[in-house]
């Protein structure tokens, strides 16, 4: 498939999930020009706020795949992805990303992620959500043990 193609189907996914009950996102992961996955937005369908359409296509692709790198593939999404899919992409080091809406669009029919980019760039003491450190030393004794293992799987 072209990716036009394979952009109208991310569209065509998100059309549909409309009709059935879902958000207006879709998502498409394919492998030289072939689809390995697809995902849609099942947040309040599923009453899961991390069922976005690229999570959900990502974890899709890494099961069909079994691999948690998707290096090789691209994705095709219908909106340029908030900042939770946006990581998610990067971690799945997916090739390319391809979108349709942009963040923008998004904004004007509700679906604002403006509030967590300017979050992100604040200090966590100055974020809206409070957080503080909490048994630092106890956490740090995992990554420690982390650092010896010798037989670890890096990612």
């Amino acid at each position: 498939m072209t990716k036009e193609e394979l952009m109208l189907k991310a569209i065509e996914l998100s059309k549909e999930n409309i009709a059935n009950g879902g958000g207006p996102f879709g998502a498409v992961i394919a492998k030289d020009g072939k689809i390995i996955a697809t995902g849609v937005n099942r947040v309040t369908a599923s009453c899961d706020p991390t069922a976005h359409a690229e999570v959900s296509a990502i974890r899709a692709a890494t099961s069909q795949l079994g691999t948690f790198d998707l290096s090789g593939c691209e994705i095709y999404t219908s909106c340029e992805p908030c900042p939770m899919c946006l990581g998610a992409i990067y971690w799945a080091r997916l090739d390319k990303m391809y979108y349709g809406n942009n963040k923008t669009d998004a904004k004007h029919i509700g679906f604002d992620d403006s509030f967590i980019y300017d979050e992100l760039a604040l200090k966590p003491t100055e974020r809206k959500l409070p957080s503080e450190v909490l048994l630092h030393d106890e956490a740090l004794k995992a990554f420690e043990a982390w650092a010896k293992k010798e037989d670890k799987v890096e990612y």
